[in-house]
């Protein structure tokens, strides 16, 4: 057997099995390089969407720099056998300035720079990132950071805007009404998630304010909104506000509908509640999509 000195990182590499590179025969230079993908001829289909998921890239929203997870694709014709997928990441870094600015007009500038390199007929991305957002205790207003999941999605073709939407998801308390009915004294609350995945025109201009008031109507007609901070004296308001405001989750989603659809900005919508029951096994929860 061999042997090699360990005392060297190349000995040791080769004592753990490493070898030598061979000497190929194929071409090391690019333009020699076969293009398989490039390839043109009849593939039977062509595929609405190739491309990549679960992309983390730094994203900044609202002031804060967090982490977004990205799906981004694009069509691919008939006559062609795949996309370059380099190019993906390329037209995303195309836009970077201490990380990717997430909001509709920046990520239609990347899909367009996308779809353009890929020469394909449209582009699409969904992002999903966390919101942060000053959140103050309801009695002693004490700042803190509170958060929500947003999902941002987003499709071009050529210039024009096709679709998009915003997809909100975030944490409230309900309090059941049936256990306050009938109950002696307290009645029994728990976590509630609220997601509302919102409609927009595509070619419209949002207001500036456009995620806090559909967050406000997701939140403002639950039991309770959640705080990061609560002293003693805002802990008694939570608690009281939830017992004067019992909500099930059919009823908390009607509420919510409501103050949507008064929402111009908004083309239609859907919610989705979702009890973590503090007194079964399982949750409970309620859906509805409207188109205005």
């Amino acid at each position: 057997m061999e042997q090699y000195n360990l005392n060297t990182r190349e000995g040791r590499w080769k004592h753990f099995g490493s070898v030598d590179p061979i000497k190929g025969t194929k071409p090391t230079e690019k333009e020699k390089m076969t293009d398989l993908q490039s390839s043109k001829k009849d593939f039977l289909f062509e595929i609405d969407h190739v491309g990549i998921k679960n992309l983390t890239y730094p994203v900044r929203l609202d002031g804060y720099q967090t982490a977004g997870t990205f799906s981004l694709s694009t069509h691919l014709a008939k006559d062609e056998k795949g996309i370059n997928m380099s190019r993906i990441l390329e037209s995303v870094e195309a836009h970077y300035d201490n990380g990717l600015a997430l909001d509709f007009d920046t990520l239609k500038a990347v899909l367009i720079t996308l779809q353009t390199v890929m020469h394909q007929k449209d582009a699409t991305v969904d992002v999903d990132a966390k919101w942060f957002f000053d959140r103050f205790s309801p009695v002693t207003n004490l700042r803190a950071v509170g958060h929500a999941d947003t999902r941002f999605s987003m499709t071009v073709e050529g210039e024009k805007t096709v679709s998009k939407s915003l997809t909100l998801t975030a944490m409230v308390t309900t309090l059941c009404p049936c256990s306050k009915e009938i109950s002696e004294y307290s009645a029994h609350n728990q976590r509630g998630i609220v997601t509302v995945k919102a409609d927009f025109a595509p070619e419209s201009e949002l207001p500036a304010d456009f995620k806090e008031q559909i967050l406000e109507a997701m939140e403002v007609n639950a039991s309770s909104m959640l705080y990061p901070i609560l002293k003693r004296t805002d802990e008694k308001a939570v608690t009281e506000r939830a017992y004067e405001n019992p909500r099930f989750v059919e009823d908390l989603l009607r509420l919510i509908a409501a103050d949507l659809v008064e929402l111009d900005f908004i083309q239609g919508f859907t919610i989705e509640c979702r009890n973590e029951e503090s007194i079964h096994q399982h949750d409970a929860f309620a859906r509805l999509t409207y188109t205005k």
